[in-house]
């Protein structure tokens, strides 16, 4: 009888301690289409989100893995900025291309610049041509410059999509050519027509984590043109991002600094865009528009339409550091020396509201764990509109934003403890 109500106890205590850790775990998934009939994009998929929370602002079939194209090239600079910060190369570093790369940079069917043998290129020359120019063959030497080898940067590529939860994405090649258009650097264990492909969803995420990591990428993306200089041999690039200042899908009231492009036969017409509005920055994407010819502006249009419907339908929050939200200015603490403390805005950050609609915040838990230092997460605020929990794309699927103490308190001696448990207080 003893054992039983000893279990019982222990079992008791461990629930109220698992009560009093911050957890915000789940494992539901997002919907396929959030918002998508009140817009009726004329694309296979859509997805837009805030570029800091990946609250999901807008989806149509943001789950389906579609081939992505040219917007591959994101996460092959991605690995590049990061190689960079690694020290294990510089923007001067200087490479050669390989008699393969040569081959695709020649191929007057895919975007390029010229690389010759025996020539040298910054890895700078190359980043550039590879955002700009959508150039293949730049991209490649990237790859080559960061891995020493396509097979061993795609496996990296792989890598660290499962970093990000992405585990449902096919990468095959570093610059978004189907297979077999790369020669003696494709997947051998890849059918010769198998395409990069990932979701509207992950390539937001990847999107998301390229703009948070390294956000001067947008000095680049937002390079309308720009001369590649080949030992005195010049070629004009003008970014296959028309939306931007200068190009001809410009729209004044739309301000797009970034991000890419693809286009294949199986993909149509894609591009991950971003812009900033009231202080705020939003990634959009579409996949599969129409592509009847190279000059066909259709996915413009339709990203187009979906910022004008962003724009019109939310209007974003702006939270600075340390602010206190009003309902939720302090947390109780359990055995304390302070009984609570007060909270606020870990970092700052944004959020998208419905227009006419209330905002309501609480937090995953309401009770933080003794002692806690200044600026330690105590909890996360989690937000609803109306009945309704706004989503994200990565993490939890919650919108959820670290509240941080805002105040230290010790944690009580265990005579003090036990006599709050016996009395109370």
């Amino acid at each position: 009888m003893f054992e039983q109500r000893l279990k019982r106890l222990i079992l008791v205590g461990m629930a109220a301690l698992l009560l009093l850790i911050p957890t915000h775990v789940n494992a539901a998934g997002l919907p396929d289409d959030y918002h998508q009939a009140q817009l009726g994009l004329e694309v296979k998929s859509a997805i837009a989100i805030d570029s800091k929370t990946g609250q999901l602002l807008y989806g149509k079939n943001i789950n389906q893995a579609l081939p992505i194209a040219s917007m591959t090239k994101l996460l092959t600079v991605y690995l590049t900025h990061q190689a960079i910060a690694e020290h294990k190369i510089s923007w001067d570093t200087k490479v050669k291309p390989t008699a393969q790369i040569v081959a695709v940079s020649a191929n007057r069917g895919f975007s390029n610049v010229p690389l010759k043998a025996g020539h040298t290129y910054t890895i700078k020359q190359l980043y550039q041509a590879t955002l700009i120019q959508s150039a293949n063959g730049a991209a490649m030497m990237l790859a080559q410059a960061v891995s020493g080898s396509q097979l061993d940067f795609v496996r990296q590529m792989r890598a660290q999509l499962e970093k990000w939860g992405i585990d449902d994405a096919r990468i095959y090649t570093t610059c978004g050519l189907p297979n077999k258009s790369v020669g003696s650097d494709s997947d051998p264990a890849a059918d010769k027509n198998a395409e990069n492909e990932m979701s509207a969803k992950d390539m937001a995420i990847v999107g998301k984590n390229l703009l948070a990591d390294y956000p001067e990428v947008v000095r680049t993306t937002r390079i309308a043109r720009l001369d590649f200089i080949d030992q005195g041999q010049k070629t004009s690039m003008t970014n296959f991002n028309w939306m931007l200042k200068g190009l001809p899908q410009h729209r004044p009231s739309l301000e797009i600094d970034g991000l890419k492009t693809g286009t294949t036969d199986a993909a149509g017409a894609c591009f991950i865009a971003t812009a900033k509005h009231q202080g705020a920055r939003v990634i959009t994407v579409v996949m599969g528009a129409r592509h009847v010819n190279g000059t066909d502006p259709a996915r413009f249009e339709q990203t187009s339409k979906l910022l004008n419907y962003l724009f019109q339908s939310y209007h974003p929050i702006i939270f600075k550091k340390n602010e206190a939200i009003i309902g939720n200015t302090s947390i109780k603490v359990h055995n304390g020396q302070a009984s609570e403390i007060n909270i606020g805005m870990k970092t700052a950050s944004e959020l998208w509201l419905p227009r006419g609609q209330k905002l309501t915040v609480d937090l995953t838990n309401n009770r933080v764990e003794a002692p806690i230092e200044v600026g330690e997460i105590a909890s996360y605020y989690r937000f609803r509109v109306g009945d309704r929990k706004l989503l994200a794309v990565q993490g939890t699927n919650d919108v959820e934003l670290p509240a941080k103490a805002m105040q230290s308190t010790k944690k009580v001696n265990f005579l003090i403890r036990l006599w709050r448990w016996l009395f109370g207080g």
